[in-house]
């Protein structure tokens, strides 16, 4: 379940736009309202030690209208708008965890599964820059953690090429840092010792390509490189203290 975030992942993704002349409506532009649908392709870099790179296919079927938006389990839904603020209601998967066949590392610990967030977002847009906060909470108890997160981005255009380069700062609490990285006193193997996880701070930049010039669909390329915290990257469980990831959406409307 874990390995499908990373392509639901990459389909919500903000639009790649490279402005160039007449800014503000680019984005409005590349992102037509309308049932899609399209296909998927994610490779990344795990940090835990054993647990190498994922390439996962995944089939993508959705809705985007004036308010609402609904990508698979991925629900948002613009519940209020001001000026260039909108506030926006939002329900999202989270396919983090592992099981003991992951990895050695893993060994006789239990397993981490993947769980429901849900929360608010609130974005500010103006001509081509877009700014981003977010807070969603694990509605279903499974490491009742919390994520709050904040963006900022500029969208760019060069013909029918659009680039969107972005800077994301992302607080996850000590529930979720220690569900997910944590190792208990009974789950200590000869590779590991216990370890109990706080509050951290990661850091990721990203760069966004897309167009609209193939098959009559809409491409898009994400590239994200991310530095976890100390707090992370401390875990027995981790080997890498930072990881990459590169994602493809190809999508059509109906």
């Amino acid at each position: 379940m874990k390995y499908l975030a990373l392509c639901w992942s990459l389909a919500l993704l903000s639009s790649a736009v490279f402005a160039d002349g007449d800014r503000g409506d680019v984005r409005e532009r590349i992102e037509p309202k309308g049932f899609l649908y399209g296909l998927g392709l994610g490779i990344n870099q795990e940090i835990y030690s054993g647990y190498d790179y994922r390439v996962i296919p995944l089939p993508i079927i959705g809705y985007r209208g004036d308010n609402f938006r609904v990508l698979g389990p991925f629900v948002s839904y613009d519940a209020l708008e001001f000026s260039d603020i909108e506030l926006t209601v939002q329900i999202a998967p989270r396919f983090q965890g592992f099981d003991e066949s992951d990895s050695f590392i893993f060994e006789n610990m239990q397993e981490r599964k993947f769980s429901m967030d849900a929360g608010l977002g609130l974005s500010y847009q103006k001509k081509d820059w877009k700014i981003g906060l977010s807070s969603m909470f694990d509605v279903l108890g499974r490491s009742n953690g919390y994520e709050a997160k904040a963006n900022i981005s500029r969208v760019f255009r060069k013909g029918p090429l659009f680039f969107e380069p972005s800077l994301s700062v992302s607080y996850l609490d000590s529930n979720h840092v220690d569900y997910y990285y944590g190792v208990k006193a009974n789950e200590t193997n000869e590779f590991t010792s216990q370890y109990l996880g706080k509050s951290a701070l990661n850091t990721t930049i990203s760069l966004s390509l897309a167009t609209p010039i193939f098959l009559g669909g809409f491409t898009r390329i994400v590239v994200d490189y991310t530095w976890y915290d100390s707090v992370i990257t401390n875990s027995p469980l981790v080997e890498d203290e930072a990881n990459m990831s590169a994602r493809f959406l190809f999508s059509k409307f109906f």
